[in-house]
This record gives structure tokens, sequence and C-alpha cells, in this order.
């Protein structure tokens, strides 16, 4: 003979849920739509239309910061002086933030690549002569570099993995909620069983492995 349910613990369950996919649901929500929108924008890249603006800037290191930098390792990966990266930031606007210069013994390069766009940094350590060029490709582009966390940075790699667990548990909160729910929803499972088998044959039938 089977015992009957207990239906004070089917509530406290219930409301568990709910209380853990109603938070999960609230933080991801901006980020599940931002995901959403620029994953349209990057299955359509080829046709979304992007203008690059490059700006060049020249400048000429003073003597004491070149003097400065002469000091400097020969070769390999190293950040700048302090001093050196306050002034290229105030002189030419290159926002370097600690990042590791390439040396040689003629001139230092750094990379400065971002979301949305690109940039880098050359001084010569002889003469002192500074270039420094920024590409900005749009806030399309920028948009699609975050999406796949593209060149930005440690936090916001970690928001991505807090994003990413709020939605595993605001889905798998979802899935069990709809096992409580199925009996008076005959469609529930015929729909969650569509949601995994039409991608699945997609992929077998029309993508090359």
């Amino acid at each position: 003979m089977k015992t009957a349910p207990d239906p004070h613990r089917r509530s406290f369950w219930l409301k568990q849920l709910h209380q853990w996919h109603w938070i999960s649901a609230a933080l991801s929500l901006v980020g599940m739509l931002l995901f959403a929108v620029t994953g349209f924008t990057l299955n359509h890249a080829g046709q979304i239309e992007a203008k690059p603006q490059v700006v060049s800037r020249k400048a000429t290191l003073p003597a004491d910061l070149l003097a400065l930098l002469a000091k400097g390792p020969v070769e390999g990966k190293h950040p700048l002086p302090i001093r050196v990266e306050t002034w290229l930031d105030r002189t030419v606007d290159a926002d370097i933030a600690r990042r590791q210069g390439e040396w040689s013994d003629a001139e230092v390069y750094v990379a400065l690549a971002r979301p949305g766009g690109d940039a880098w940094i050359s001084i010569d350590r002889e003469t002192g002569a500074v270039e420094h060029e920024k590409t900005t490709r749009g806030a399309v582009s920028l948009l699609n570099d975050l999406h796949k966390g593209r060149n930005a940075g440690k936090a916001w790699g970690w928001f991505i993995d807090i994003f990413a667990g709020a939605c595993a548990i605001f889905a798998v909160t979802g899935l069990i909620l709809l096992q409580f729910h199925a009996r008076a929803r005959p469609l529930t499972w015929p729909l969650v069983a569509g949601g995994l088998v039409i991608p699945l044959l997609l992929v077998i039938l029309f993508v090359h492995l």
C-alpha cells in the first residue's frame, strides 16, 4: 500500500524551488537578454556592417622618463614604469593599466587589445618617439566581444561564470517545477523533449562535424 505524499513536504519544496527560481531569474534576466541579442548579432556578423574608426597619436617621451626606460630590461615581457604609464595616459590617452610590454633593445611595444576594438603603443628606447593607435569597431562589436569574453579582463570573466551559474540554477529549478506541475499540463514533457531533440537533429543532419 502506497503512502500518500505529505502535502506539507510538497509545499515546503515548492516554496524553496520558487524562491531559488525567481532569485536566479532576477540575477540573470539582464544578462540573458544581452546574451540572446548578441547571440543573434554574432550569428549574423557578416550582414552587420562595422565601420572601424582609427585614431593615431604621436609624442616624444621626456628625457627623464626616457632615462628611466633605459634602465629597464633588455628583453622579455615586463610592465612599464608607473611614471611612464601615467605620462602616456595623460599625453596620448593610452590606458595601459599595468599590462605587460614586450621589451627589446630598440623599443617597448604594448598590445592594448580590448572589447570592440584594438590598440597598441610603441616607444623607441633611443629617441623616445611614442606612437599610439586605437581602433574602435562600434557598439555591436563591443557587445559581441563581451559575449565571448574577448579581451574583457578578469572581472568580466568572473561575471560570466557567476551569470552561467545563475542560469544553471534557473534552468534546473525550472525543470523540477515542471515535474511538480506536469500532471496538470500534459504538453510539459513533449515540449521539453522537443527542446532537446530539435537542436540534436539539426546538428546530426545539417552540421558538418
